[in-house]
């Protein structure tokens, strides 16, 4: 299944959000199946681009530019690093949403509970924000 997904986080620049599409598998029927899904395709990538990182690479002008707005122009790719662990990447998505590290949102409306059940269709769009913590003690 095809679902439109967005991500932010709140210290980049928005032009730097693109709406992509995620092929997933299966149709997520609660918010904990939705990470799982999502998270799933994020680390079959990761690992994919690890495995062609031998391939001759370029960037392109408008590449260069998002990400040297983020401070760090690269390829997207850890050299030397091993390939991440599904099942771990599954369990830190959970938690951080539990944690309230990043939000869910299902076209505008949020998502507060791993439970919770959705109902969307092909247009609907998923974004993800990373939030930001601030410096300094939390009390």
């Amino acid at each position: 299944m095809q679902i439109k997904v967005s991500l932010k986080s709140i210290s980049k620049r928005k032009a730097s959000v693109q709406p992509s599409v995620y092929e997933i598998k299966g149709r997520p029927r609660t918010v904990r199946e939705l990470i799982l899904a999502v998270t799933q395709t994020g680390v079959e990538a990761y690992n994919r681009r690890m495995e062609e990182a031998g391939l001759l690479s370029y960037l392109t002008k408008e590449q260069i530019d998002n990400t040297a707005e983020a401070g760090k122009v690269s390829f997207g790719v850890n050299y030397g690093e091993k390939k991440a662990s599904l099942r771990q990447a599954q369990e830190n998505a959970l938690q951080c949403f539990e944690d309230g590290v990043y939000r869910i949102f299902l076209n505008e409306e949020p998502l507060s509970a791993l439970e919770d059940e959705i109902t969307f269709t092909q247009d609907s769009v998923f974004t993800f924000v990373r939030l930001t913590m601030l410096a300094g003690r939390m009390w």
